[in-house]
């Protein structure tokens, strides 16, 4: 039994179905399970369970995990799915992956079957979670949401008490309204992570930033009189080269 602290590794945009041959944020989240070969459970409900997403994940952790899925919009059977007792199979996992898509629609169906709560007591109890896009919003007492039009508030699980925005390189006025956000107000202080970059939280704590492209970064937003300050984090690039100690 491998004993971890609570964990988050919450991508602003990456992975498997954003990075087809780099498998740099990948890796890491397998390696903080401390695990050889981890349980890890796909959650694609921000697709609608979309099967080309399930399809890829198989095909991108299956050689190297016990894999599995939770389907919550169709009643997937047999092939790694989710059957019977949910919480108890989340909770017997090393890594919880999240997919991308709405996050609105994510925690409303995760609400609704009362999936939210299963998660916090399976992050609680050391089961490393991770996401993209709407699997880092997630996460947070609240985010800035884009997938259905123009970027707008949305409250989240509430396991991070700070706000999230992701793809903050790649989508400008999404990043635009974040500071925008923080600055009035509307949404608290919190961080805006790039495609390629993740934050890595222990309990609520941010202990680093990695990124599976050089140039990916992060920043932590905080309002100072009616003003958003961005500050850049320190980031760890997770395919620089190790340097050789000399004797």
């Amino acid at each position: 039994m491998v004993t971890r602290p609570p964990q988050i590794v919450a991508f602003g945009g990456g992975g498997f179905s954003m990075e087809a041959g780099n498998t740099l944020l990948d890796d890491h989240v397998l390696q903080l399970t401390g695990v050889a070969r981890p349980k890890v459970c796909f959650i694609p409900t921000a697709s609608g369970d979309a099967d080309h997403y399930v399809v890829r994940f198989y095909r991108e952790f299956a050689a190297r995990a016990e894999v599995s899925h939770l389907s919550l919009f169709r009643r997937d059977r047999g092939a790694g799915a989710v059957e019977g007792d949910i919480e108890a199979h989340l909770m017997e996992q090393d890594l919880v992956y999240v997919g991308g898509g709405s996050v609105l629609s994510l925690l409303g169906a995760w609400r609704a079957h009362g999936v939210d709560r299963m998660l916090e007591r399976a992050w609680r109890s050391g089961v490393v979670m991770c996401g993209l896009s709407a699997g880092s919003l997630c996460w947070f007492h609240e985010a800035q949401t884009a997938f259905h039009g123009p970027p707008e508030r949305v409250a989240g699980m509430g396991f991070l008490p700070w706000s999230n925005c992701v793809h903050y390189d790649a989508e400008p006025e999404r990043a635009v309204e974040f500071r925008q956000a923080v600055a009035s107000g509307e949404v608290g202080p919190g961080y805006g992570a790039d495609d390629g970059a993740a934050l890595h939280f222990i309990g609520h704590e941010l202990v680093e930033v990695v990124s599976s492209r050089p140039k990916a970064g992060a920043v932590q937003v905080t309002a100072v009189d009616g003003e958003a300050v961005e500050t850049a984090l320190p980031v760890r690039y997770l395919g620089a080269p190790k340097v050789a100690l000399v004797a």
